[in-house]
């Protein structure tokens, strides 16, 4: 999958998240398997390069909605590994 393709589904799935009131948290497989699923519908990718797709997006949504202050002091919180 090129990179527009990637970046279009997680901004999609990200969307249904925030409709769905899924929190950018959430780490229940079956909160998730809808979403799983649709990724392997969209982009015909295995269960788990969907399921990947699926904890980008939470990452992702995670990064969007986060104080946009200095990034270098809130990397370890998500696990980027900043010092």
């Amino acid at each position: 999958m090129d990179t527009t393709r990637h970046n279009a589904e997680i901004e999609k799935i990200a969307n249904l998240m925030v409709h769905d009131d899924i929190s950018t948290d959430e780490q229940d497989p079956s909160k998730l398997q809808k979403y799983q699923n649709l990724v392997m519908n969209d982009c015909t990718l295995d269960e788990k390069a969907a399921m990947d797709l699926v904890y980008e997006t939470l990452l992702y949504r995670k990064l969007k909605s986060a104080d946009s202050g200095n990034l270098l002091e809130k990397g370890g919180d998500f696990g980027a590994g900043f010092s």
